[in-house]
């Protein structure tokens, strides 16, 4: 947040600067409004919002300009040009900035500022100049993109190895309860999933603006081949842990390898997460779950049991996904699955 304060502060200055020196107008709010509203603090599309923040304010400055000079001021005036202004600006296009924008921007003529000869030309050029200060901000006072998407990593890996220990715990020790907080645990772990695409997105933004990062565009590369297959190892954590609640409240008898299976897959885990965060191939870490792949056996215990296996084979092929294998590969590393009725074996739960 500390880098985008800064580059919102230092931008900020500079437009207003710019819009009245340079351009001569005397109260150019917009081109610092525009910066702040460009860069902000948070994650998002910033070429995007910059666009939709100079069509939005173009909009309503020009419905503004052109109704006000016609009907006046007062509050049904506000109104009519607040609510055809955002109807224009959603006819354009239904992004939410471009409507707010266009809804404030008509309050404004409407009361503050009335329109006079230039003044909407010299808002609507306000509004551009501070959004591209606030790309040049971005481009010249960047924050690392490799170390935005490393932080917001970390939040995804960390929960699914947590979560892979805690369900090992659980059938280790047959507590329904710990599985229970497993679940809990792997829930919360949605934002991080949401904040990691979010970061992954503004590092990719930024390393397309900004020279100083252009050539390092590759060191992403990993962490977008891991993103989707990590959201889908969490979301098969979280089926793994419910099954093992129903497991373990029914006294299923559960493959005695399965807690071990769990933890290796979790220290795999972390080794992949090790490995993206110096930007090099993840072979340890493809190897480590490969030879977990491997050792998983493929007999059938019971449908509790079954559906477990399933999930643990799930996450592991999300995970050889995660370190760039192709799904035919990441599912050929695992035994083949014991077709039922091959063996007359009874049902162990």
């Amino acid at each position: 947040m500390a880098p985008s304060i800064g580059q919102c502060a230092v931008a900020a200055a500079l437009a207003w600067l710019v819009a009245k020196d340079l351009l001569g107008h005397s109260r150019p709010f917009f081109a610092p409004i525009a910066v702040v509203v460009c860069i902000g603090v948070g994650l998002g599309q910033r070429l995007r919002r910059v666009v939709e923040l100079v069509v939005g304010v173009s909009v309503g400055i020009g419905v503004g300009d052109l109704l006000v000079a016609w009907i006046g001021s007062g509050a049904w005036q506000i109104a009519l040009v607040v609510a055809l202004a955002m109807t224009a600006a959603v006819l354009l296009d239904s992004g939410s900035l471009i409507v707010l924008q266009a809804g404030s921007s008509a309050v404004l003529v409407a009361t503050l500022l009335p329109p006079s000869g230039t003044g909407g030309i010299d808002r609507m050029l306000d509004a551009l100049v501070g959004g591209l200060l606030g790309l040049a901000a971005v481009a010249l006072l960047p924050a690392s993109p490799f170390g935005l998407a490393t932080r917001h990593a970390l939040g995804m890996f960390g929960a699914l190895a947590d979560a892979l220990r805690r369900i090992a715990e659980a059938v280790e020790k047959s507590d329904a309860a710990l599985a229970a907080e497993a679940l809990e645990d792997a829930r919360s772990s949605h934002p991080s999933v949401e904040e990691f695409k979010q970061a992954l997105q503004t590092s990719r933004e930024i390393a397309t603006i900004s020279p100083l990062y252009r050539l390092r565009r590759t060191g992403l590369e990993g962490y977008e081949t891991a993103a989707v297959p990590l959201d889908h190892a969490l979301r098969n954590a979280r089926v793994l842990a419910r099954r093992a609640i129903v497991a373990l409240d029914g006294s299923s008898e559960l493959p005695p390898w399965l807690p071990t299976a769990l933890r290796d897959l979790a220290d795999a885990t972390l080794l992949l997460r090790d490995e993206l965060a110096t930007g090099r191939p993840p072979e340890k870490a493809e190897a480590a779950i490969m030879a977990v792949a491997s050792r998983q056996e493929a007999e059938r215990w019971g449908f509790s049991a079954d559906v477990m296996i399933a999930q643990l084979r799930s996450i592991t092929v999300d995970l050889l996904r995660a370190t760039g294998a192709e799904r035919e590969d990441a599912i050929a590393a695992l035994p083949p699955l014991e077709v039922p009725g091959e063996q007359d074996s009874p049902e162990r739960s």
